[in-house]
C-alpha cells in the first residue's frame, strides 16, 4: 500500500540490526555510471524473448538459474547492494535441472517452462522459503504451501526463484514508514538512483525486475503498490481486476482491494505470467494487439496529471504519440467520485479490514510462529524495538487493532459508500458518460530520495492510481519516458474485468514508443554532469 502523507533470510534479530546499519551507509566506491553491472547478455532480454530462448534451445534453465543467482550474489547482496532480493530458494537449481530434462523428453509445462520468477515475500510458496512480509515475528512461517498463484506459475513451467524485499507488512505498518524497508531486507534501492525511493510496498519485484535479477516477478497492491513501484523503477507493472488472481494465502491487507500482479519488463512478460495466475482459462498474450488503439477513444485524466511540468510536457507527448497511433482523445473534466468523506472511509475501511484478516492469516500459521493475533504483534514489535522500530513506529497497526469488528456499522457503510464512489460513481460514470474506451494518466511522481530521517517525503502526487485501487479495477503502467534519467510510467485504467483490454492498450502504446530504458545504476543526481556543474559553486 502507498500512503501519501508522508537478501538472504536472516536468523537472529542482532544480524538484522547490521543489515539495518549496513544498508543505511552509502558506498563510496561504486562507479559514477555503469549502464549495467551485468556481464551476460542474456539477462538483458525480457521473459518473452527468454522463454523463447529457453525453447529453441539457445540457453538452458540451469544455465538461466546460474547466471541469476551469480548476479543476485554479486550485485543484489554485494556490489550496488539493490537488496531487492530477500531469500533465495535452495532447490532452484535443481528445479531448474528437472525441466530441462522434461524438455530433453519432449515434455513442455507451459510457455513458462523453466522460466526464473521471483514473488513478493508476502506471497506463500511451498518451497523451503519462509513467507515473512519483511518481519522478524514471522521470520519462520514456513507454510509448506502454494498460493493459488505460485501454484499457477509453477503449473506453467515456471521456477519460483526467490522472494523479494517490500515495505513491511505492505507498507501498512505506519503514516512515517520508509517504502521499501524491512526489518529482514533492509532498504531497497532504485536502480536507476541509488538513493531514490524505489517506492512500495512490491518496491523489491519492482527493483528486482529493473536490476534484471529475475525473468519476472510478482507484487501484490492494495493502493498503489504494484503502480507505483513500477512506475519510479521503469518497468511494466499490472494491477489486475480484484478477484481475478486469488488472494488464498497471501500476507493481508484488505478483502475489498488486495490482489496481486505481474511486474516484469514488457507488457508481454505481464500478459504470460497474468494467464498462469489467473483462476481462470484466459489467454491474455493472443488478445494483445498491437493495433488495438487504432479508433479506441481514450479519456485524457487531466485533473491526475499533476503539477510537474517535466511530467506534463512527457503526457501530452504521450498523448500526440496515441493519436499518431490512430487513437481519439477525449479530454476529462470530473476530478472527484460521488459521496463524501471518501479518503477517511478508505482509510477506515483498511484498518477493519487488516485487523480481521490479518487475525485470520496469523491464526493460520504455523505452530513455531508465537504471534498469533495484531494484538501479540504490537507486543512483539515492543519487545524487539531495536530491530523492529528502530525507523519509524507502527501506529497504523495500532489504529487498526482498536477497530471493532466487520459487522461494525460504521465498516459496512464505509465499504458501500466507497464501492458506489468509485465504481458506479466514478470509473464507471467516466466511460459511459464521455463514452471512452479507457482513461490514461501519468502513473506517478519522479521518485523523491530515500529519507531515513523523515520517512517517505513524496513531492505533488500525479496519477488517478487510487480510483482504480479502490474500485478493484485494472491497472497497467507503461514507461513514458524519463526525467534526468528516472522512469516515469503512463496509466491504462478500465472498467471491471476489461484485463484483457488493458493490457492490449498498453502493449499498443508500448510497441509503438519503446521507452523502456535499463538503469544506470547512479549514486544520486549529482552524478549527472549538469546537475552536478549547477549544484557546485563556480
Amino acid at each position: 500500500m502507498i500512503k501519501f502523507n508522508r537478501k538472504h533470510y536472516l536468523t537472529s534479530a542482532a544480524f538484522a540490526l547490521t543489515l539495518i546499519v549496513s544498508c543505511a551507509e552509502k558506498s563510496t566506491n561504486l562507479p559514477e555510471k555503469n549502464l549495467s553491472p551485468s556481464s551476460d547478455p542474456i539477462l538483458e532480454q525480457s521473459l518473452p524473448e527468454l522463454a523463447d530462448a529457453l525453447s529453441s534451445e539457445q540457453i538452458n534453465s540451469e544455465q538461466l538459474v546460474e547466471s541469476y543467482l551469480r548476479r543476485i550474489e554479486t550485485q543484489d547482496h554485494a556490489g550496488y547492494k539493490i537488496q531487492s532480493i530477500l531469500t533465495i530458494n535452495p532447490d532452484a537449481l535443481e528445479e531448474a535441472k528437472l525441466l530441462d530434462q522434461l524438455r530433453e523428453n519432449g515434455k513442455i509445462m507451459g510457455p513458462l517452462h523453466g522460466v526464473p520468477v521471483v514473488l513478493k515475500d508476502n506471497i506463500e510458496t511451498k518451497d523451503n522459503m519462509p513467507t515473512t512480509a519483511g518481519a522478524l515475528a514471522l521470520k519462520d512461517n514456513f507454510t509448506g504451501r502454494d498460493s493459488p498463484l505460485a501454484a499457477g506459475l509453477r503449473e506453467e513451467g515456471a521456477i519460483i526463484l526467490g522472494k523479494t524485499n517490500l515495505s513491511q507488512w505492505a507498507n501498512f505498518r505506519s503514516n512515517n514508514s520508509m517504502s521499501g524497508w524491512s526489518a529482514l531486507g533492509g532498504q531497497t534501492r532504485n536502480p536507476h538512483y541509488l538513493d531514490r525511493n524505489p517506492c512500495g510496498s512490491s518496491s523489491g519485484s519492482a527493483a528486482a525486475m529493473a536490476a534484471e535479477m529475475a525473468a519476472g516477478a510478482v507484487g501484490t497492491e492494495t493502493n498503489g503498490s504494484i503502480i507505483c513501484p513500477s512506475n519510479v523503477n521503469g518497468i511494466v507493472g499490472f494491477k489486475p481486476t480484484v478477484g481475478l488472481v486469488s488472494q488464498q494465502y497471501i500476507v493481508p491487507i484488505s478483502s475489498t482491494q488486495d490482489t496481486a500482479g505481474p511486474m516484469t519488463r514488457s507488457v508481454t512478460g505481464a500478459a504470460m505470467m497474468l494467464a498462469a495466475m489467473d483462476n481462470r482459462d484466459v489467454d491474455y498474450v493472443s488478445a494483445l494487439d498491437a493495433e488495438s488503439l487504432d479508433g479506441t477513444r481514450i479519456g485524457v485524466l487531466r485533473f491526475a496529471q499533476g503539477s510537474n511540468p517535466d511530467i506534463i510536457q512527457r503526457f501530452d507527448q504521450a498523448i500526440d504519440d496515441l493519436e499518431q497511433i490512430g487513437a481519439e482523445i477525449v479530454e476529462i473534466a470530473d476530478d472527484a467520485p460521488d459521496g463524501e468523506n471518501l479518503g477517511s472511509k478508505s482509510f477506515d475501511l483498511l484498518k477493519y479490514e487488516f485487523k480481521a484478516t490479518l487475525n485470520d492469516y496469523l491464526a493460520s500459521t504455523p505452530d513455531i510462529v508465537k504471534v498469533r493475533s495484531l494484538s501479540e504483534l504490537i507486543a512483539y514489535n515492543e519487545a524487539h524495538a531495536d530491530v523492529e522500530l528502530a525507523l519509524f513506529g507502527q501506529d497504523i497497526l495500532e489504529a487498526s487493532d482498536e477497530k471493532g469488528p466487520l459487522t461494525d456499522e460504521a465498516y459496512i457503510t464505509a465499504r458501500k459508500d466507497l464501492l458506489h464512489g468509485y465504481q458506479k460513481g466514478g470509473l464507471d460514470r467516466i466511460l459511459e458518460d464521455y463514452e471512452v474506451d479507457v482513461l490514461i494518466s501519468p502513473s506517478g511522481p519522479v521518485a523523491g530520495r530515500i529519507d531515513p530521517i523523515n520517512g517517505d517525503v513524496w513531492p505533488a502526487w500525479a496519477g488517478a492510481g487510487r480510483w482504480a485501487a479502490i474500485a478493484g479495477y485494472p491497472h497497467l503502467t507503461v514507461p513514458m519516458g524519463q526525467i534526468d534519467g528516472m522512469p516515469i510510467g503512463l496509466s491504462f485504467i478500465g472498467g471491471k474485468n476489461m484485463d484483457a483490454e488493458i493490457l492490449s492498450y498498453g502493449y499498443s502504446y508500448e510497441q509503438a514508443t519503446q521507452h523502456y530504458k535499463r538503469p544506470e545504476y547512479r549514486k544520486s543526481a549529482e552524478s549527472v554532469d549538469y546537475l552536478k556543474d549547477a549544484m557546485t559553486r563556480k
